[in-house]
């Protein structure tokens, strides 16, 4: 893994793919462990986690559904302070347990505004998993139930994630120099 430009920014590799995929396949047999004789609706946070959403999904051995919600707070390499729903639920979810995929929680911001949306609707069980979680930029507490990597508080990109619409099609994770 050799360093890459994207728009104006130099970043090098951080975590390779053979890691990710482990993380994934680990991530995924604790949900199906925790949701074994349950129907589980995941739903994914779209642009960022729909890669790790795809590779998490096709893992999961319980009968699931899968459905998808795009909310929005980056512009370039820092958050907006702002969440934009962009395209809402529009699956039941009233006594349904429920899996969030996101790709990254840093402030906690999105999540912050999005759950308790979610609890008004009277799921059964709420749990959220999550690739990458930034604990020293958490403004907002977030319960992350299933965990891939803990990360600093730096801006990364590939694998779902990307700086201005790039670097979502790397296999790979890479870090802002």
């Amino acid at each position: 893994m050799a360093s890459l430009k994207v728009h104006d920014k130099e970043f090098v590799p951080y975590i390779n793919a053979k890691e990710i995929g482990e993380e994934v396949a680990r991530v995924a047999a604790e949900i199906n462990r925790d949701y074994e004789g349950k129907n589980p609706l995941f739903i994914a946070i779209l642009n960022g986690a729909f890669i790790f959403a795809a590779d998490l999904f096709k893992q999961i051995n319980v009968e699931a559904e899968i459905c998808f919600i795009k909310l929005a707070s980056y512009k370039g390499v820092k958050s907006t302070g702002k969440v934009i729903t962009a395209i809402g639920l529009d699956t039941e979810i009233y006594n349904r347990d429920i899996i969030i995929v996101e790709d990254i929680v840093d402030t906690g911001k999105t999540l912050s505004q999005f759950l308790p949306t979610l609890e008004h609707q009277h799921p059964a069980s709420l749990k959220i998993a999550a690739l990458l979680h930034k604990p020293s930029a958490t403004i907002h507490e977030i319960k992350i139930d299933y965990l891939g990597f803990t990360i600093p508080d730096k801006f990364v990109l590939g694998y779902g994630l990307d700086y201005d619409g790039l670097g979502r099609n790397i296999k790979e994770i890479y870090q802002l120099v």
